[in-house]
Parts: C-alpha cells; sequence; structure tokens
C-alpha cells in the first residue's frame, strides 16, 4: 500500500464475507476503486459493462481498448472479470430518450439516465444474481447512513464530484453502493495508480457523452435526426442568417452557430439565447450576460429524491443547474397540482439555464435530488 495513503474510514473493517462487484470501465478511476476494495478485504469481482455496438468498427469506439484494459487491471491486482452486454437496454432506457429531446428542442444529459437505468438498476440486478452484497464504481461521491436514510454526499474532491449525476437514485439502489474514491483527490486517485503499477495509470480520462466519444457532435446527431433549417435571428427580430435545425444547438452555445459581425459595434461574441419550437426560429444574443441568457426562476418537472422524501419548501438550499458549475443558494416551491413538479428561485441570476439539464438541489454537502429543467424565467 503506498505510503501515507488516506484510508477511508467508511471501508475500514476487514469484509471477507462480503462480496463487491465493480463496474470496470477501462480508465483509472475504477482500477483503482477495485483495488481499494480488495485491500479492505472484500471478495471483489470486475464488471465490464458494453452499452453501444453502432461504431464497433469506428475511429470513435474505444470498447476494444477499454476491455482490453479492465483484462490487465483484473490481472494485475488479482481479481476475476466478466463482461455483459446492456447494449439493448442502453438503446431502449436511454438513447431513445436522448432522441427525443433533442428532436424536442432540449438537451438532455444521458449519463444521468444512464445511471438510473443502466449502472445503478440493470447493473445491480446482474450483479445481485451474481450473489454481490454491493456494488461499487469509480464514481467521485460519498455515501452515509443517517438515522436510517441513506444519503448521498459530495465528495471531497470538489472538482471532480459526481453527485450531479447520480441524484436519481432510490434509496434502494444508494444503499447497494459503495464509492471508494468520495474520500480522495484526484491526484491521489493517479498517485495509487502509478505506485502499484497500474497499466492504465496515464490513461486520460474520457469526456463527453459515452456513446459519442470524441467525433463531432453535430456529426453523430445527423445520423439519427433529420435537418430542418430554419432562419436565426437577433433578440430585435432582424434576421441574421439560417440554420440546419434547433436540435442541434443548446442555449448559452457560442461557437458553430455560423454568426458573425457585430450589431451593435461592441464586437461581442454571440450566443443561443432560444429556440422556438413552433416557427423553428433560432434567436441569438450578442453578449455573455445579455438579459435573455439570464433567468433567476425554473420549472422542473420527473422530480426523483436520492433523499428518499421531497425536501422541505421555503427552506434555504443550493442548487446546481448543470454540472461543472457551483452551488447558487436558492428556494424550492412543490408544485400544488403535482409532487413531480417544482420551480426554484435563485437569489441571483443564473447563466443559460437549458431545458433539459438536470436541476440538482442540495442542502450543503448532501445531494436530496433533482428534476428535469422544462422552462426558465428571463429577465
Amino acid at each position: 500500500m503506498p505510503a501515507n495513503f488516506p484510508l477511508n474510514t467508511t471501508l475500514s473493517r476487514p469484509k471477507t464475507h462480503q462480496k463487491v462487484v465493480v463496474g470496470m470501465s477501462g480508465g483509472v478511476d475504477s482500477a483503482v476503486a477495485a483495488w481499494l476494495l480488495k485491500q479492505q478485504g472484500y471478495e471483489v469481482v470486475g464488471l465490464f459493462m458494453k452499452n453501444w455496438e453502432d461504431d464497433d468498427d469506428d475511429e470513435y469506439c474505444s470498447s476494444r481498448q477499454d476491455w482490453l484494459d479492465v483484462v490487465s487491471v483484473a490481472d494485475l491486482i488479482g481479481i476475476d472479470v466478466e463482461a455483459v452486454n446492456f447494449a439493448a437496454e442502453y438503446r431502449e432506457r436511454v438513447f431513445a430518450d436522448f432522441l427525443r429531446e433533442y428532436a424536442a428542442g432540449r438537451t438532455p444529459n444521458p449519463d444521468v439516465l444512464c445511471n438510473a437505468e443502466i449502472k445503478f438498476k440493470a447493473f445491480l440486478d446482474h450483479a445481485l444474481s451474481l450473489g454481490a452484497d454491493f456494488i461499487a464504481t469509480g464514481h467521485y461521491a460519498r455515501v452515509q447512513t443517517n438515522n436510517g436514510q441513506v444519503q448521498l454526499l459530495k465528495a471531497l474532491d470538489a472538482s471532480k464530484d459526481q453527485s450531479y449525476f447520480l441524484h436519481r437514485l432510490s434509496q434502494a439502489q444508494l444503499s447497494q453502493v459503495l464509492f471508494p474514491l468520495g474520500e480522495l483527490q484526484k491526484s491521489a486517485v493517479r498517485k495509487i495508480a502509478a505506485d502499484i503499477g497500474l497499466p492504465n495509470a496515464t490513461k486520460k480520462d474520457s469526456t463527453g457523452i459515452c456513446f459519442i466519444g470524441e467525433r463531432p457532435f453535430r456529426e453523430f446527431l445527423n445520423r439519427y435526426l433529420p435537418r430542418t433549417p430554419g432562419l436565426i435571428c437577433s433578440t430585435d427580430g432582424k434576421v441574421l442568417g439560417e440554420h440546419m435545425g434547433l436540435a442541434f444547438f443548446t442555449l448559452g452555445q457560442r461557437k458553430g452557430i455560423g454568426v458573425g459581425g457585430s450589431q451593435d459595434g461592441t464586437g461581442d461574441a454571440w450566443y443561443v439565447a432560444r429556440k422556438e419550437m413552433t416557427s423553428n426560429t433560432l434567436f441569438v444574443a450578442q453578449g455573455h450576460d445579455h438579459p435573455w441568457l439570464l433567468s433567476q426562476d425554473l420549472e422542473a418537472m420527473e422530480a426523483s429524491w436520492v433523499a428518499g422524501t421531497a425536501p422541505i419548501e421555503e427552506t434555504a438550499y443550493a442548487a446546481r443547474t448543470r454540472y461543472r458549475q457551483t452551488d447558487s443558494p436558492c428556494n424550492l416551491l412543490v408544485s400544488a397540482n403535482s409532487a413531480n413538479t417544482f420551480d426554484l428561485h435563485f437569489t441571483e441570476n443564473q447563466w443559460a439555464i437549458t431545458p433539459g439539464q438536470s436541476a440538482v438541489l442540495y442542502a450543503g454537502e448532501v445531494c436530496l435530488g433533482g428534476g428535469i429543467i422544462t422552462a426558465a424565467r428571463s429577465q
């Protein structure tokens, strides 16, 4: 074990009679997670999930190399590993929703749905069929039990915290999950990997949506969604150009709009500010802080409270409306018509709140849950 390694105290007791199936992606995080659990005395089995098949012969698909990396890691740390194909479940439960949302003009976050439906549902069910007591992943998050309630906590490494992506898990799912990296800094994970000689110790972290890889996003979407050209207009209604389809743009987008030059002489960049589906019009605003890009209120649906119950209204919370964002103070109002919808009012303007993304609520370091943004009210 590396010198001065900060043991996660929640995993420090020997677990020699408990079996953990670890989701291994081929990356360094899941590899170190598997090694840590074995050091704690768990019986560890690795499981590689294949969730996408459309590009097996494409330059953007890395699944074969990822599988080879998983096998190499498993051999080095001395655990069994198997591969399981969830591609059909992924296409039905995640990708179909992804396409529907884009076709409707929204910008979904498939990683949120993938966690709820594949990594902590299909994978969990498979692991339990293998006799597992727990599953584990390389996510940066923490779990603790408080008065009988299982709580999802932020990771100690704020720059890597992934609780945002896990907010749709249920109490039952969360009670059977271990996150060995939750109390570690990413730099410490890399050091552990190097110290124990993992073959993927310096492997680059994967980015973006798993089934898109490193390919241009529009190129990918164009394979599944039709082009529906329409007008690009400024906020005062002036026609500036033509777009290829509203599905290919997202609120706050700056690059790739196809609009150049300055309307007001400032030279400020243009940003996607609104998508009007009925007229198939893309509205763009000039300047990062244009009023059309700023909102203090949002509406959300499909509420999912990982805390087990809906939070108390009119209480000071904080929320994120996208991943890599600092928490912003807000108040919660649950709809009187449906417990599955809620509003958030922020004390300060939020930039480019985007329908389809997740609004995730926090009470300090505890993730309470969230929902899918349906609308934002601009200034």
